[in-house]
C-alpha cells in the first residue's frame, strides 16, 4: 500500500512531504511546474527514496488544472506526451526513472468519463515513457479500460484528505466537507481503504492546508498495517 502525494505544484513546498511520500506524483508543466521545480522534486525524491510520477494536467496553468478544456483528441495527448517527456527528462538527468502517471484534477475526472480522453491521456503518456508504465486512478471506468486495453498496471486509487463520490471522484472543493484538513481523520480514512482491499494506493494532495501533518498521519497508518502484515505472516510461516 503506497502513499503518494502530488508534489511540484507551490513554491515553498516542505521537504519533508517527500520524506512521508512512496510515490510523488510531479507536476510537470500543463497546470504548474517548471524545469526548476521538476530538477527539486526529482532531487528530493532521490534523497528520500521517493519514487517518481508524472502528474499531467489540461495546458491550463491559469485555472490550475481544474477546469475542463475542449481539445482535440490528438492535441491532448501530445499535450501529455510534451508534459510527461519534460520530465521524464530532467529525472532522467539526475539517474532518476518515471514509471509512473497520474493525472490531475479536470484530466483525471475527464479521463474517467470519457474513452476518448482516457485513450489520448494513455497514449500520450507512453509516447514519452514507453511501455512498462503504471497509472493511478479509480478501480473502474474509462481510465481503467483504456490501461487494461493498452496492457498497463493500474494502482486503484483513494484519497485520504478528500471527500470521494461512489465512483471514486473526488467531491468539488466548492462543496462543503470535499477537504478534510484533520489529521487522525484522514489517518482513519486511510485505514479504512486499506482494510476494504479496494485500492492500491491512498492519495494525499501536497497543496492541501497542513499537508505535512496528514501525510504524516497517514503514512504512519500505512506503516502500521504493514509491520502488522508482516508480523502476522511470520507467525503464519
Amino acid at each position: 500500500m503506497l502513499l503518494n502525494i502530488d508534489l511540484g505544484e507551490l513554491p515553498g513546498e516542505e521537504e519533508e512531504l517527500y520524506e512521508h511520500a512512496h510515490l510523488a506524483n510531479v507536476a510537470c508543466g500543463g497546470h504548474a511546474g517548471d524545469e526548476s521545480s521538476m530538477r527539486r522534486a526529482v532531487e528530493l525524491c532521490l534523497r528520500h527514496r521517493t519514487r517518481v510520477g508524472a502528474h499531467p494536467s489540461y495546458p491550463d496553468r491559469e485555472g490550475f488544472g481544474r477546469r475542463r478544456v475542449t481539445m482535440e483528441a490528438a492535441a491532448l495527448r501530445a499535450s501529455v506526451t510534451e508534459q510527461c517527456a519534460r520530465l521524464a527528462g530532467v529525472a532522467g538527468a539526475l539517474g532518476a526513472a518515471t514509471p509512473f502517471v497520474k493525472a490531475h484534477g479536470a484530466l483525471y475526472h475527464a479521463a474517467h468519463e470519457d474513452a476518448a480522453v482516457a485513450a489520448a491521456l494513455v497514449g500520450g503518456a507512453l509516447d514519452a515513457l514507453g511501455p512498462g508504465i503504471t497509472f493511478l486512478g479509480p478501480a473502474a471506468g474509462e481510465l481503467a479500460a483504456a490501461v487494461a486495453r493498452a496492457g498497463l498496471a493500474l494502482y486503484r486509487e483513494g484519497f485520504a484528505d478528500r471527500a470521494t463520490r461512489t465512483d471514486g471522484t473526488l467531491v468539488p472543493r466548492s462543496e462543503s466537507g470535499a477537504l478534510i484538513l484533520e489529521p487522525s481523520v484522514a489517518a482513519a480514512r486511510a485505514s479504512a481503504l486499506v482494510a476494504s482491499g479496494e485500492v492500491d494506493t491512498v492519495c494525499v494532495h501536497g497543496d492541501t492546508p497542513g499537508a505535512v501533518a496528514i501525510a504524516r498521519a497517514v503514512r504512519g497508518i500505512l506503516d502500521e498495517r504493514r509491520a502488522s502484515a508482516t508480523d502476522a505472516s511470520t507467525k503464519d510461516g
